[in-house]
């Protein structure tokens, strides 16, 4: 995978649309503990009404771009799309029943090493990262451990359970990867269409082998659902892809771990769930990794990439 086209300089729309993904992205873990469904069911039943309400709009104002992307050299482009949908797939595979075989707080606090599989998968495309990205990835990875209170488990299944979620913040490194390639090129509806729609039939294929069912929820389920769907899925996932146009996928992946003190604001008012002293310390350290990554990417010099074909669409 070939690094990404230098970037345009960040804009406000761009921070306004990362802070509305944080935001978003936070409700996430407290509608899935609220609805009654398993888990990879929720997963793929987002990612197909996304879909749903996506494609009416790509197919009638981007129908030539779908076209571009099965021929020449958008083809490529078009396969940084599905390989993004697959890994992002690979991603809620393995991290959501990782929570349910080890604890929820190991299993959160091992997906948050995310920022650091990004890390190498941009020094592997030929990136280097300042010194000072690597002590805001290490600081920012450290507050998300401590707030989540993670628990190493020391039964097997327990330990299956950390690695399918170790696992899980490697696939969501992939995907962001990818996920920047293609934004260098590819319209944000266009790309969130393809990913998401590769990403449901695979889970779709999942769920169908190993047995999980589908439907039959309860209405706040369904009503759950629909919540991820425009808030977690739409206004989270797809804003972030949106500012992967700008902002390095190194420092996306740090932004994203803001989701967990989003998400603990959030328990405590709607769920009543008091976050823990040491929680508070985390998160605190998390913040200062995010803006210690964000300062000094900002600052570094930028390195030379080399330019891409024509881009598909901006």
């Amino acid at each position: 995978m070939s690094p990404p086209s230098p970037r345009p300089s960040l804009d406000p729309l761009t921070t306004g649309a990362v802070g509305l993904a944080v935001v978003a992205v936070s409700s996430s873990a407290p509608l899935i503990a609220y609805a009654a469904a398993p888990a990879l069911a929720i997963a793929f039943w987002r990612n197909l009404l996304a879909v749903a309400v996506l494609s009416p709009f790509s197919l009638a104002r981007r129908r030539a771009e779908f076209r571009r992307l099965t021929v020449g050299v958008g083809r490529r482009e078009g396969l940084f799309c599905v390989f993004s949908g697959v890994a992002l797939a690979a991603h809620f595979a393995t991290w959501m029943p990782s929570a349910q075989l080890t604890s929820v707080a190991a299993a959160t606090a091992l997906v948050a090493t995310q920022p650091v599989w990004q890390g190498l998968i941009a020094r592997a495309q030929g990136r280097r990262l300042p010194l000072v990205v690597w002590i805001g990835i290490a600081v920012a990875v450290g507050g998300a451990v401590i707030a989540t209170g993670a628990d190493v488990g020391v039964s097997g299944r327990a330990v299956l359970g950390d690695v399918l979620a170790l696992t899980g913040g490697m696939f969501a490194a992939i995907y962001t990867a990818f996920g920047e390639r293609a934004r260098a090129s590819i319209s944000t509806t266009t790309y969130t269409t393809i990913c998401y729609g590769i990403c449901a039939l695979i889970l779709l294929v999942i769920c169908l082998v190993g047995g999980v069912r589908l439907t039959g929820f309860e209405g706040r389920t369904w009503l759950a659902i629909l919540a991820l769907v425009a808030g977690a899925q739409l206004l989270g996932h797809s804003m972030f892809n949106y500012a992967l146009k700008k902002i390095p996928a190194t420092t996306v992946s740090v932004l994203i771990l803001l989701e967990a003190p989003g998400a603990a604001l959030l328990g405590w008012a709607w769920l009543g769930q008091l976050p823990r002293p040491y929680a508070l310390l985390g998160m605190a350290l998390l913040l200062v990794g995010v803006a210690v990554v964000v300062l000094g990417g900002r600052r570094a010099a930028p390195t030379a990439l080399p330019t891409d074909p024509t881009p598909l669409n901006d």
